[in-house]
């Protein structure tokens, strides 16, 4: 079992930046593809960043591209997700993803088997 918790979220202005953190529990993180999603109200939730297991690749949604950055610090089971020049259609609430059985990472929700509790981010105009 792998359990997630993001933390990190907030309230900003337009052009903000926000970090938010996803710290996994078990012993096998290392070789976890993981992602982040996002689930505005009335909504359906999308994909917004993955990593594989070794930090090498990242993949991002084009609309976060160039502002948002995946890292991730398997010495520390934990992933990051940097949000720069935020816009007010970044508000959601924002979720990690743990995809155990694959290591790339992956824009496919259905690809993931653990999920964390969700942290809101706000970007007021």
């Amino acid at each position: 079992q792998v359990q997630l918790v993001e933390s990190g979220g907030g309230l900003v202005q337009a052009g903000g930046s926000l970090r938010l953190s996803c710290v996994a529990s078990g012993r096998t993180f290392s070789s976890y593809g993981m992602g982040w999603f996002r689930q505005a109200p009335g909504k359906e939730r999308e994909f917004v960043a993955a990593i594989s297991w070794s930090g090498s690749s990242t993949y991002y949604a084009n609309s976060v591209k160039g502002r948002f950055t995946n890292t991730r610090d398997n010495a520390k089971n934990t992933v990051y997700l940097q949000m720069n020049s935020l816009i007010p259609e970044d508000t959601a609430a924002y979720y990690c993803a743990a995809d155990a059985t694959g290591h790339s990472g992956s824009s496919n929700d259905n690809e993931y088997e653990y999920w964390g509790q969700g942290t809101q981010v706000t970007v007021s105009s």
